[in-house]
């Protein structure tokens, strides 16, 4: 299949709406820089990446081919060098990715990814990763995995305040999240260059196996996800809301699908495509 190169990315030249605006709030909120303060004098980094060297199984091009094909044709398409490096950890049931490591970023996918995934649906999964990466803002997207850790300390060194501000970042940061999904997915678009991948991508990350995939259970989730209005949520007071984006782990795979499908239907994917190079892949 012949797929375009992207040449030096800028990620705000792509960059979701909501995901610029949510990530002006997160840096306006006043705690934020004692949590990353924290989060560097624990030396956090390190210590997420400690725990994937010592639980995860490194891949490379002879023990797990096909997902390390997939990274480094996502790597080629998107113009990122070097190639971050690959991690494959237990099954859960469903599946399940990370990018973490701000000095020497790594993504991780589960045993669900690499047997639920085509190869398409693998580059748009790894363009979603690797755009986490590349947009600079790792140490917000691995601060969720300590939170509670940095919560306690933050309340307990500075009587009490900063677990308020804490729980303040906290709010905003599982906001911006959500919304950051809006840009990876984007770039995973960019990645696979195909949207009925992204959207079969999109519905295995809701949990739906290879099995019950088809003509009618894909169209049925295109029609759920056009006739998605997150525009509504305006209309939902504070509490309702915050409430929503807690569960930043939810895939939001119809939420997502909406926003992706009016990416393209807006025809600023097209002209993305039309500004490309071109390899053979």
């Amino acid at each position: 299949m012949t797929r375009h190169i992207f040449k030096e990315l800028r990620p705000d030249s792509y960059r979701h709406p909501l995901d610029r605006q949510a990530l002006m709030n997160l840096e306006k909120m006043p705690g934020l820089s004692l949590v990353l303060k924290k989060l560097n004098e624990y030396s956090i980094d390190r210590l997420l990446r400690l725990q994937i060297l010592g639980g995860d199984l490194r891949v490379n091009a002879d023990n797990f081919p096909t997902l390390d094909r997939a990274l480094n044709e996502a790597a080629e398409i998107l113009d990122v060098a070097p190639v971050p490096e690959l991690y494959l950890h237990r099954g859960t049931g469903y599946i399940s990715t990370y990018a973490i490591g701000v000095d020497q970023p790594s993504i991780g996918v589960n045993l669900e990814a690499m047997e639920w995934l085509s190869h398409a649906e693998l580059l748009f999964l790894f363009g979603h990763e690797i755009a986490r990466i590349e947009g600079g803002y790792l140490a917000y997207q691995q601060l969720p995995i300590v939170m509670p850790l940095l919560k306690s300390v933050l309340s307990t060194t500075t009587f009490g305040l900063g677990g308020l501000a804490a729980n303040g970042v906290e709010i905003a940061l599982y906001n911006w999240i959500v919304m950051a999904k809006f840009t990876s997915d984007r770039v995973g678009l960019l990645a696979c260059q195909s949207i009925n991948s992204a959207i079969t991508t999109l519905m295995k990350l809701s949990g739906l196996p290879n099995e019950y995939l088809n003509q009618d259970t894909i169209a049925a989730f295109e029609t759920q996800a056009r006739q998605f209005d997150l525009s509504s949520a305006s209309n939902l007071d504070r509490v309702t809301k915050i409430a929503s984006f807690m569960n930043y782990q939810s895939p939001w795979g119809v939420m997502r699908a909406s926003e992706l499908l009016k990416w393209v239907d807006s025809g600023d994917y097209e002209q993305w495509i039309r500004s490309a190079g071109h390899s053979d892949m």
